[in-house]
């Protein structure tokens, strides 16, 4: 699952998230598009409150180094 599938399951807007957790619906858009390069611990923690998830449902490990060589 990601962010926008978790989301839509919660049935909560974006605004209405991102007022929940303290970020700004920009930061929000770019969590949901997987364009963000970091997240904070304590953003992810207000998240996975927020939507009753874990963070593993949420993030996705992948291995830059590995890409850029392959």
């Amino acid at each position: 699952m990601n962010l926008d599938e978790i989301i839509k399951m919660n049935q909560v807007t974006s605004k209405e998230l991102a007022d929940i957790i303290g970020i700004t619906e920009a930061n929000l858009s770019i969590l949901r598009s997987n364009k963000a390069k970091a997240i904070r611990f304590s953003t992810l923690n207000k998240l996975c409150k927020a939507l009753k998830c874990k963070p593993g449902d949420l993030l996705k490990f992948t291995d830059d180094e590995m890409e850029d060589e392959v």
